[in-house]
């Protein structure tokens, strides 16, 4: 296959670029906010957004399923949320919306996010990018309507290559489930922001959550130097 490089896509391919690791990520106040958008020159902003709803129910009467979360496969082939670039002149939670409405086709008068849904901010420093993260909750019954209308959104099949139902239980070995969820390759920080809405929605305890991330990082520490299918 004949390399085409970036064409128009140069000028913003590098706010997706992989290598990031979680250290490059970091949680800002609102005030430091305020000061890195004073302060910092061609500052970027992106936003993205998780939801969920609460679920309690039991899979083949074995394992909580605990609730249902969002997320996506992106057109580069990673995991992450639902969200993207911030234009300029925008606000992040008019740029989460816009981004929602044409990634998965939510219904903005009936579901819009507002300032209350934001939970956290991110700074990127070699990108010198914002990233925003939002969260919502609806009913089991309207995240079931809402997976089936991203297949008629504007952007599916292009920046959207499918809809993901994130797995909150683990299973027999202690691994496959959430802790083998992790382990795959995500967009920036949305492993970490996953994690962060987990807890801050309470479908994870802090407990819970130590035993899955420590399940993931020895699995992810075993397979490394192995060769699979």
């Amino acid at each position: 296959m004949a390399h085409i490089g970036w064409g128009h896509l140069k000028d913003s391919e590098g706010y997706g670029k992989l290598g990031d690791s979680v250290n490059d990520y970091r949680a800002v106040t609102k005030k430091e906010l305020s000061t890195l958008e004073s302060s910092t020159i061609n500052l970027k902003h992106a936003a993205h957004g998780m939801i969920f709803a609460k679920k309690s129910n039991l899979l083949w009467n074995l394992y909580d399923q605990k609730g249902l979360v969002m997320m996506q496969v992106r057109f580069d082939g990673l995991l992450g949320f639902p969200g993207g670039l911030v234009d300029d002149g925008e606000k992040a939670v008019d740029g989460i919306n816009r981004e929602m409405h044409e990634e998965i086709g939510l219904d903005l008068h009936k579901y819009s996010f507002t300032e209350d849904h934001h939970i956290a901010c991110y700074y990127q420093e070699m990108k010198k990018m914002i990233l925003h993260f939002y969260l919502m909750e609806v009913s089991p019954e309207d995240f079931a309507t809402l997976e089936q209308k991203t297949l008629s959104a504007e952007e599916y099949g292009i920046e959207t290559c499918g809809i993901v139902r994130v797995p909150l239980f683990t299973m027999g070995d202690g691994v496959r489930g959430f802790p083998a969820f992790l382990a795959n390759q995500f967009a920036g920080n949305a492993r970490a922001e996953l994690i962060h809405g987990l807890l801050e929605a309470k479908l994870f305890s802090e407990s819970e959550m130590e035993t899955a991330l420590k399940a993931y990082k020895d699995y992810a520490e075993s397979i490394k130097s192995k060769t699979h299918l």
